[in-house]
């Protein structure tokens, strides 16, 4: 059972400032800001959502197909791919471009500062689901606008069942391309900022935009989450970390998790766990794709936090 997981690819640098930046911005001087944040703490670490959701998919055993577009400097994060035995064969590679990039400065009361440049993910419409065989299901993530609605069409055409992930590319759409969207897909999932953003773009309650698909899945960080499905919601409830260091890519853990449940299956009770538990590993592991888990060792944690085996 393969799930085409469609979206960005994404190097983030992370950088870390050892003070406040409220401490050398002068209010009054903000329309001509000029400064420079000294960041002797930095790291490089592989991300995108559709690279971090196939991750946490292929870690749990999952057969998932990434697809996405990248840069002239997509050789190391190529290589990752090919090291965990990740198929690689639909992330194309534009070399006009650079891969799309993330660079992250943090300071010491957790306010960030974030330059994001697109890069080669604003032509990724250049890649075709319908170009590609023996798919079971979809995954449509923050992308290049017209990639993410050519997706949509190509899966829904297909009748292939896709879940609808707007992540941070929902202000890219109105709320007739929203709508448009939940009318396509079979599942969505949004986390509570997203979800009310959604409500206010199309104007519609939760309730109301569950009916336009089987399942509505709203992510509630620690709190976990909730599906609306059955004609009921279902609470899922959070896995606490032992040692929580990094929240960064929690999500794309979930949706990794969730993936791999539905692959598998499951019913939405279990899934949302395995997706709730996937994320809990997640934020006790600095970066997106550091985090590692054996398939026996999964299934023992989660027979701990939840009492039975989805096995």
């Amino acid at each position: 059972m393969t799930t085409l997981v469609c979206g960005s690819f994404a190097y983030d640098t992370i950088m870390v400032f050892p003070d406040s930046f409220k401490n050398h911005i002068l209010p009054e001087q903000v329309h001509i800001l000029n400064v420079c944040f000294m960041v002797p703490e930095m790291r490089r670490e592989f991300g995108g959502c559709a690279g971090n959701i196939a991750y946490n998919m292929h870690m749990l055993g999952g057969n998932v197909l990434p697809v996405g577009t990248v840069g002239k400097d997509f050789g190391p994060y190529r290589d990752w791919l090919r090291q965990l035995g990740m198929p690689d064969q639909h992330v194309i590679t534009l070399p006009e471009s650079y891969t799309a990039q993330a660079f992250i400065t943090t300071d010491m009361d957790d306010n960030q500062i974030i330059a994001f440049h697109p890069g080669a993910m604003s032509d990724a419409h250049v890649t075709h689901v319908a170009d590609i065989a023996n798919i079971d299901r979809g995954h449509v993530g923050p992308d290049g606008r017209d990639a993410m609605i050519q997706h949509a069409n190509e899966f829904c055409r297909n009748n292939i069942p896709f879940m609808f992930d707007p992540g941070q590319g929902l202000p890219m759409f109105d709320g007739d391309d929203l709508n448009t969207f939940l009318d396509q897909a079979n599942w969505a999932i949004v986390n509570d900022y997203e979800s009310k953003m959604l409500s206010e773009k199309t104007g519609k309650s939760a309730k109301q935009l569950a009916e336009s698909v089987e399942a509505l899945i709203i992510t509630l960080g620690a709190k976990g989450a909730q599906i609306y499905a059955d004609d009921k919601v279902i609470e899922i409830p959070a896995v606490p970390a032992q040692n929580p260091v990094d929240p960064t890519g929690c999500g794309d853990a979930f949706r990794g998790g969730l993936l791999y449940g539905l692959s598998r299956g499951f019913d939405w009770e279990t899934s949302g766990r395995i997706a709730s538990l996937v994320g809990s590993i997640k934020v006790e592991t600095h970066g997106t794709q550091n985090h590692t888990v054996t398939t026996d060792n999964f299934s023992a944690l989660f027979q701990k936090h939840f009492g039975y085996a989805y096995d």
